[in-house]
């Protein structure tokens, strides 16, 4: 059963560190150069980011998290399988659906943007900081997921309970 919670939990660590290193260094180290290299900088991010290495993580984990969760209630385990399921519902809610409706199309209207343009400090004024604020989200969204994975992991039923179900069913 343990086994069965990994890729869960490898997926939500990723996607959790993901939005966590912007938080913590990328955005500030971005708003450290001039407001033209940050944008021609984010704009390239940006770009690279629809990858089949991130693809998994950000469109996978609340699929599996909610197939997982039900896997594992169906096979005894009530509170874990919950947890993973409350995991993956707040990490579509909390993670991906503001990445959605606010970062992406934020990254898109940047796209637009000639970085040399006259008006690139105020360009990335206004965006650095909203995107910021909506980044922040994600991250907690995508930390609250993690933790309900690793408290779904501590209720798993052990294996000598597992084997003593099974007997008892017979």
């Amino acid at each position: 059963m343990r086994l069965t919670v990994l890729p869960g939990l490898l997926l939500s660590g990723a996607i959790f560190g993901f939005f966590y290193a912007w938080v913590c260094s990328t955005m500030w180290g971005l708003d450290a150069l001039p407001p033209q290299v940050a944008i021609a900088a984010m704009q390239g991010m940006n770009a690279s980011v629809r990858n089949a290495v991130f693809a998994p993580a950000f469109f996978g984990t609340g699929p599996v998290l909610v197939a997982t969760g039900a896997l594992i209630w169906a096979q005894g385990g009530r509170q874990a399988g919950v947890l993973l399921g409350l995991a993956g519902v707040v990490y579509v809610l909390g993670a991906m659906l503001p990445t959605m409706v606010v970062n992406v199309p934020m990254k898109q209207a940047l796209a637009l943007v000639d970085p040399q343009g006259a008006d690139a400090a105020q360009v990335w004024a206004d965006y650095s900081g909203r995107w910021q604020v909506w980044n922040i989200a994600r991250t907690v969204g995508a930390g609250v997921a993690l933790l309900l994975v690793g408290a779904a992991l501590m209720r798993l039923p052990g294996q000598k309970m597992a084997e003593a179900a099974k007997a008892t069913a017979i």
